[in-house]
């Protein structure tokens, strides 16, 4: 196929995939925002006046970052996990690899609906936030690479959940028990600084600490661990995971049920 055709696929594609979204909005957008709120009133208002500064800076100020990124993970890995399986289980993948459309085009397609669900709610969510606290940006370029580069690898990794599910059990398995229980010890309610050296050092095995940091520094300039090691290791787990992703729809094994 010519460069101009694989484009045309691809956009079709992500069409495809945002028309979904936007279709069923009060599945997808609507939820992560009422859940956010919550948080906020919840941690942010009742629990966070007690609590007072963490890291410098109000409480409520704190946790925005992390409840972003939060809401970023779960809807870009939500989104191509549920959209990749149920074309999976419909046996509707199956055109699209017999045809002549890139590969490519395909992953990222499914990819671009994920980042395009993942960053409105990043924005819905920012905006929320406004109403209960101040926002600001110190780092520019750390804020969008990080949340860019975060939906990109949580959008890969539910298309590898998906391509390796064979029921819809399966696509909830990695949310519930891993996702979940890594970002809310992904320091997003609290500081490293706040934990004994022994639940420090067990912290920086967790992968999603590095990212709610990053993003925090991007807005907040205050971060427990080193933004510049956090970026590098989103970049080539991002690198890492589409290598995986494009193999297995290549393959086309994982694809059949």
């Amino acid at each position: 196929m010519s460069a101009a055709k694989k484009w045309i696929a691809f956009q079709t594609i992500l069409v495809k995939e945002i028309r979904r979204i936007l279709r069923i909005w009060p599945q997808t957008l609507l939820p992560p925002v009422i859940t956010m709120a919550l948080y906020f009133v919840i941690f942010g208002k009742m629990i966070g006046s007690r609590v007072g500064d963490m890291g410098g800076v109000p409480y409520m100020q704190f946790i925005v970052p992390g409840l972003i990124m939060m809401a970023v993970i779960t809807n870009s890995y939500s989104n191509v996990v549920s959209s990749f399986f149920s074309a999976k289980f419909t046996a509707s993948i199956e055109e699209l690899l017999v045809s002549p459309v890139s590969k490519h085009a395909i992953l990222m397609g499914y990819i671009g609906g994920g980042i395009f669900r993942g960053l409105i709610i990043a924005i819905i969510v920012s905006i929320v936030a406004l109403f209960f606290t101040k926002l600001g940006i110190e780092h520019l370029f750390v804020t969008i690479f990080t949340v860019l580069g975060t939906s990109i690898l949580f959008s890969l990794g539910g298309f590898i959940n998906a391509a390796y599910a064979r029921s819809f059990d399966d696509i909830t398995i990695i949310p519930s028990f891993v996702l979940t229980p890594l970002t809310f010890l992904g320091g997003v309610f609290y500081s490293m600084e706040n934990l004994s050296p022994f639940w420090y050092n067990i912290s920086l095995l967790n992968p999603i600490v590095y990212m709610v940091n990053a993003f925090r520094f991007g807005i907040l300039g205050y971060s427990d661990v080193n933004v510049w090691y956090s970026m590098a290791a989103i970049f080539v787990f991002c690198v890492v995971f589409y290598v995986i992703s494009y193999r297995l729809l290549s393959d086309g094994s994982r694809i059949r049920l």
